[in-house]
């Protein structure tokens, strides 16, 4: 696969895995295991990007994306038992479902309930939605791969809460990018995080 190779030129070949999903094994993933300040694990969709988007005019050029959950180094992501734990590949797989399902597309700021109604994602992690945003922490090391032709972009799949929704949705994504940012927030898992809106900066 020549994202795989990709990869391998980017970080080395002993950071690049190729799985299938071992919950849903029709699907084919990524790992990545970086060495930044923190060691980081990255969870991706393989194949996504040999679906083309049918992106809006203003954002042409990037009909090829790729998904990720960045995981922090606790996570325990072999322990396919514990629902605190296994949920990534559960909602990796439903993701890409969806996008190819509905013949529809994934951007920057775009959201996703976690049901109707919502329910937390799990035991740990309360939040109820999910959004894509482009990569924060792992600017540098996602930035977009030329493969085939195609540019291929990353989005990041970020947990977010129900009021954080609705401050993005009155704000917009980038008011909302600003305060997570401001909050030394960014795409990597957090069982214990609170709302970015509970603190003195609620009022604004």
């Amino acid at each position: 696969m020549e994202l795989i190779k990709a990869f391998e030129n980017r970080f080395g070949a002993h950071r690049v895995k190729a799985i299938r999903n071992p919950l849903h094994n029709e699907q084919e993933l990524i790992f990545l295991f970086l060495e930044l300040d923190v060691p980081v694990t990255i969870l991706m969709t393989a194949r996504l990007s040999e679906y083309q988007m049918p992106v809006l005019d203003k954002w042409v050029g990037r009909e090829f994306n790729e998904i990720y959950f960045c995981l922090p180094a606790y996570w325990n992501f072999e322990d396919y038992d514990n629902p605190n734990f296994s949920w990534i590949y559960t909602w990796i797989y439903k993701l890409e479902r969806f996008v190819r399902d509905k013949n529809t597309w994934f951007g920057p700021g775009h959201t996703i309930p976690t049901g109707n109604p919502e329910v937390p994602i799990s035991n740990l992690m309360k939040q109820e939605y999910f959004i894509f945003l482009d990569p924060i922490l792992l600017q540098k090391e996602l930035s977009p791969v030329s493969v085939s032709g195609k540019n291929i972009h990353f989005l990041s799949i970020v947990p977010i809460f129900g009021d954080e929704l609705d401050f993005k949705m009155g704000k917009g994504t980038q008011k909302f990018v600003r305060r997570f940012i401001q909050r030394n927030l960014d795409e990597k898992l957090d069982d214990y995080r609170s709302s970015v809106l509970n603190s003195r900066l609620r009022f604004f």
